[in-house]
């Protein structure tokens, strides 16, 4: 990626997850698709599961930013978590809540 393109509001990154290699193809319930379709996938802002239909739940894991940049800025962030793997998470876990604090109470 040539950054020099990049202007101000775009970016470029690779990172790091902790995802299960499969994407809990097999071990969930109905769960076929796999990693190559996107299932399992975590990160440390505990995104709300693809296949979950309750937006209060989410699963967290470990993230390495190894690169983040564009022409004016660049970055390596480690977000670690007190989890160990992919971890399910719900409300303030997830840093999810109406309070304005609640995103720093969670697991990562």
């Amino acid at each position: 990626v040539d950054v020099s393109t990049l202007v101000c509001g775009l970016n470029g990154a690779v990172y790091f997850v902790e995802m299960a290699a499969m994407g809990g193809k097999g071990l969930e319930e109905n769960n076929r698709a796999g990693a190559k379709y996107g299932t399992g996938y975590c990160d440390a802002q505990c995104p709300h599961e693809k296949f979950e239909r309750n937006e209060s739940h989410g699963i967290c894991c470990v993230e390495m930013d190894i690169w983040e940049a564009n022409k004016r800025a660049t970055a390596f962030t480690p977000h670690p978590c007190s989890t160990v793997g992919p971890t399910r998470c719900t409300g303030i876990d997830c840093g999810y809540g109406a309070e304005d604090d609640a995103r720093w109470k969670g697991l990562c």
